[in-house]
């Protein structure tokens, strides 16, 4: 009787928290303040490949997938004015994990993802670092901790996504070594 009671219990939250969602590409993509690039780098990146991410099960966890990321790297970059579609600069990004949390009030998702930018005239690589993001989502947020874990992966996608951009804004490319298309 009382292991029936406990699996009614837990059914009945495993319904009242609904099902997993993937981590949105809007809540991912960066839109804060415009940051300072190098000429040289304005309109000249464009986004090669995007690995690494999870494909999110309705009755698991969320999850960050590939092409939702890729969506919000390339929005973020198109913002920044640094995104072409045929750009001088190759980025491959590569999910390497995202950490999360098995249960709790505060939620808090780390991502890893190593980014590596790539000039295609001579093959050189001009950057390529992990970039370790870490973003907490409370029960202010949500009280759903299903919703919690999405916030939570999408607030750590964006902070990652920020980092990089941060990351690139430091870059000194000049725009003289940029040769015009024909």
């Amino acid at each position: 009787m009382k292991i029936a009671k406990i699996s009614l219990i837990l059914v009945a939250i495993l319904y009242l928290s609904g099902c997993a969602s993937g981590a949105k590409v809007e809540n991912m993509t960066y839109q804060g303040a415009q940051k300072n690039y190098s000429e040289g780098l304005k309109q000249s990146v464009e986004v090669a490949k995007v690995s690494g991410g999870k494909e999110t099960n309705p009755l698991w966890t969320s999850e960050i997938s590939s092409d939702a990321f890729s969506t919000a790297v390339k929005q973020s970059l198109s913002t920044q004015g640094l995104l072409s579609d045929n750009g001088r600069y190759k980025l491959t990004v590569n999910m390497l994990s995202v950490d999360q949390p098995f249960m709790g009030f505060d939620l808090e998702v780390t991502t890893y993802v190593e980014y590596s930018l790539v000039d295609s005239t001579n093959d050189s690589v001009i950057f390529k670092e992990t970039i370790i993001a870490p973003y907490t989502a409370t029960m202010s947020d949500a009280f759903a901790a299903i919703k919690r874990l999405r916030l939570a992966n999408e607030g750590a996608g964006q902070k990652n996504i920020e980092m990089l951009l941060e990351k690139l804004s430091e870059l000194k490319i000049n725009q003289s070594e940029i040769s015009l298309a024909e």
